[in-house]
């Protein structure tokens, strides 16, 4: 297995998991916060797809699906259209409101993406500096492996909101 398939197997079993946990819900569910201060199913897929979009087309120099696909224009949110939900208080969480056809539909669009420019990423690729803003630099691979580390948590946080609804 080369890096890019296992890389691009990782942030398949995220573009797994993100159907499956919107599947079926409406858009109130998928807007319901457990208590006042708790992300919604809605903003944690959100979030982790805007972070992945973000961060992958940063780390290979393109532009964001957000942004360039019209998705921003599609889910209409009070959101500066670069927000990708770091740092979000408790209203800008309520305010992420979504069906599970547009959730869904931006993590498609946004791994195809990602799967696109890992598929002939090498391991020299991988090894490039492309932020010294940090001490270490990061490199291009440290940047995957820490947007998929943080997709997976999102992800579990989802499943977990998904699994106290009621009925």
């Amino acid at each position: 297995m080369t890096p890019a398939e296992l890389l691009i197997d990782c942030f398949g079993r995220i573009g797994e998991g993100v159907p499956a946990v919107v599947d079926g819900l409406t858009e109130d569910r998928l807007a319901l916060r457990v208590d006042g201060e708790a992300n919604s199913i809605a903003w944690l897929v959100w979030h982790l797809t805007r972070v992945q979009d973000d961060h992958v087309a940063d780390a290979f120099g393109t532009e964001q699906v957000w942004l360039a696909d019209g998705w921003h224009e599609r889910f209409g949110l009070p959101l500066d259209p670069t927000d990708t939900g770091y740092g979000h208080s408790p209203d800008q969480v309520a305010a992420v409101r979504a069906d599970e056809t547009r959730l869904a539909g931006y993590h498609a669009a946004v791994f195809a993406r990602t799967r696109e420019l890992l598929a002939d990423v090498t391991p020299e690729q991988l090894d490039e500096v492309i932020d010294d803003r940090w001490d270490p630099p990061v490199t291009r691979g440290v940047r995957l492996v820490s947007v998929f580390d943080d997709d997976a948590k999102h992800l579990g946080q989802a499943e977990f909101v998904r699994g106290l609804l009621p009925g």
